[in-house]
């Protein structure tokens, strides 16, 4: 019986295993929403309020549950909220299918009702982008797109008009099998054997992972007791390698803290494990890098590589460790956990003090959270200042998980995220660390969390400032301007939308709120009415920085705010020591 290219596109997607299409209905979608109508025992369809939190729950769906998902645009303005969204996808690694229908294929080119040119628009967030303009190309362009989803670990799209989708599929081209796993890669003997006469040269070896130690945990703690090396991680291998590892010493980067710093600047050899960490300036130049990725394109972009290693790094780490002796020499790795500890005590300031600012220390919340939250939570944090917060205060314990917007850094990516991780895994508790900012972009989510029932915790950082932007002005010497917002009660539109909701603004109430939020059967939202000039120190301060802050501070006291120099320096009088 002839299919439709619509059923066929759900009949493939439930072949690759794809569980959940978010996304919202319109006319140009109609035939593939009817088609996901009538497969509701194998594929769900999920209505989100803006595509664009739809493609944002979606990699998060993904990334917690291990399998593809979809999502739908219809079209014209439609698809294009999917963008932002999709960019962040892609640079997450998710494996997402995109589908993104179009108008009437007569039409294009005419300048017709909602045109747009979806193949250029999606270009550079997609691994593959395949424009379906006949039925006869079926099923192959969609295979083409569900594999380089799967595949390669980003998006896959296929833009299909309205009309194509409802057209019968005659005599199906080339069909075949999805291909869903992909192969696994090690270096070469010569190349080992190269690394094994590096590492045996050097004396003070500093492991530095991300999150291509995802499945190759227990081989990279491995190496590290072998070597007796301190374990640094990017932001993305936080909460891979940071639990229940005695080595574990700490982020470098501009989120980071500990002995890592510290570590990287005494090193003769750094291993660099599945990281494509970003900020070349916080990696050492003197030391020699062995660098391990599966992509080789990211082999040397972005440190000054020595050896570079392609391979998935659990083979590649099965195939090293037999060829490496057990070494005695630890004083290098106690040198640097002691210099650890000492930096975590630092950290616990205004954990435990509440601070003569205006507001909750953001610090105080954090810590709260990550101590009440269950064993195996998920967390998802917004771009800006509560990057900050989980990357220093949210503890990992084998298990927990930590999604941002890692690559693409978009603000408004905690809600949905946090919206996906919970539908994708129902089982575990999921927290979104909310800025303010960030939640006021797509606060209509949280009507999908109440109208879903989706029992997703949301804790708002409300500063009511766009404070990492607010710090980067300060930094460089500009007066902070136009970062300063005013915002609602925002437990109190939770409550109005259908979420249990509540306000904070007393240090006393912090613990006894989340203990609420959690027990709530339902989703939940606490507003953390926290201090807006609450700084957070680099991992090292540099004299243009410490001049910069000095020459705002200069700026606004000459322009008669004197009010707000002497806020800022209550709010931080505790950390002034980190800086000289």
């Amino acid at each position: 019986m002839d299919q439709t290219v619509a059923e066929i596109l759900v009949d493939q997607m439930v072949e690759a295993g794809i569980r959940k299409v978010y996304g919202i209905v319109g006319d140009s979608a109609n035939p593939i929403v009817d088609a996901l109508r009538k497969h509701q025992a194998d594929i769900e369809f999920v209505h989100v309020r803006n595509e664009e939190a739809g493609a944002f729950a979606a990699g998060a769906d993904s990334l917690v549950s291990n399998r593809p998902t979809a999502v739908l645009g219809s079209s014209g303005p439609g698809s294009v909220h999917l963008l932002n969204g999709l960019y962040d996808c892609q640079r997450n690694g998710a494996s997402v299918f995109a589908i993104a229908t179009h108008i009437p294929s007569a039409e294009i080119g005419t300048g017709y009702f909602q045109e747009t040119k979806p193949e250029f628009i999606f270009e550079h967030c997609c691994n593959y982008v395949g424009t379906i303009s006949s039925a006869a190309q079926m099923p192959r362009i969609s295979e083409l797109a569900i594999q380089a989803a799967v595949l390669g670990r980003g998006v896959g799209m296929v833009i299909v008009p309205g009309d194509i989708s409802a057209a019968r599929v005659e005599h199906e081209l080339v069909k075949r099998p999805l291909i869903k796993s992909r192969p696994v890669i090690r270096p070469t003997d010569a190349d080992l054997d190269r690394a094994v006469d590096m590492i045996g040269a050097a004396e003070k070896i500093v492991v530095f992972g991300g999150d291509g130690t995802r499945h190759a945990r227990a081989e990279v703690l491995e190496l590290a007791g072998r070597l007796h090396a301190p374990v640094g991680y990017a932001y993305r291998g936080k909460d891979v390698l940071e639990a229940d590892n005695p080595g574990a010493v700490g982020m470098t980067g501009l989120l980071g803290w500990g002995g890592i710093t510290e570590a990287l600047g005494h090193a003769d050899l750094v291993l660099m494990l599945g990281t494509d960490f970003f900020y070349h300036a916080f990696l050492p130049s003197d030391p020699r890098i062995i660098q391990v990725d599966d992509d080789p394109s990211h082999l040397g972009r972005r440190a000054s590589v020595d050896l570079g290693l392609t391979g998935d790094v659990g083979e590649t780490l099965r195939a090293l460790l037999p060829r490496l002796a057990q070494r005695t020499d630890r004083s290098f790795l106690d040198r640097i956990v002691k210099h650890h500890q000492t930096d975590v005590e630092r950290l616990q300031t205004y954990v435990n003090h509440e601070g003569s600012g205006q507001g909750l220390r953001p610090e105080m919340v954090a810590s709260a959270l990550s101590d009440l939250a269950t064993n195996d939570a998920v967390f998802t944090i917004d771009t800006g200042m509560c990057n900050v917060w989980a990357a220093r205060y949210l503890h990992m314990k084998p298990g927990r998980r930590l999604l941002a917007s890692f690559g693409h850094g978009s603000m408004a990516n905690a809600m949905p995220q946090a919206i996906g991780a919970k539908i994708g895994s129902p089982d575990r508790q999921v927290i979104a660390l909310c800025g303010d900012g960030g939640l006021s972009m797509l606060m209509g989510e949280l009507l999908t969390a109440a109208g879903l029932d989706v029992p997703v915790k949301l804790m708002v950082f409300n500063n009511s400032t766009l404070g990492m932007v607010r710090a980067e002005m300060m930094v460089v010497g500009y007066e902070p301007w136009g970062t300063d917002v005013k915002n609602p009660d925002f437990g109190a539109v939770a409550a109005a939308c259908g979420l249990h909701g509540e306000r904070v603004v007393d240090a006393g109430d912090v613990r006894p709120a989340i203990e609420r939020a959690f027990a709530h059967e339902g989703p939940a939202l606490i507003d953390f009415v926290t201090d807006p000039r609450a700084l957070s120190m680099p991992p090292s301060t540099t004299l243009e920085q410490v001049k910069g802050f000095a020459l705002t501070t200069s700026k606004l006291m000459f322009s008669g705010d004197v009010a707000e120099v002497w806020q800022q320096a209550k709010s931080n009088i505790r950390d002034v020591g980190q800086v000289l």
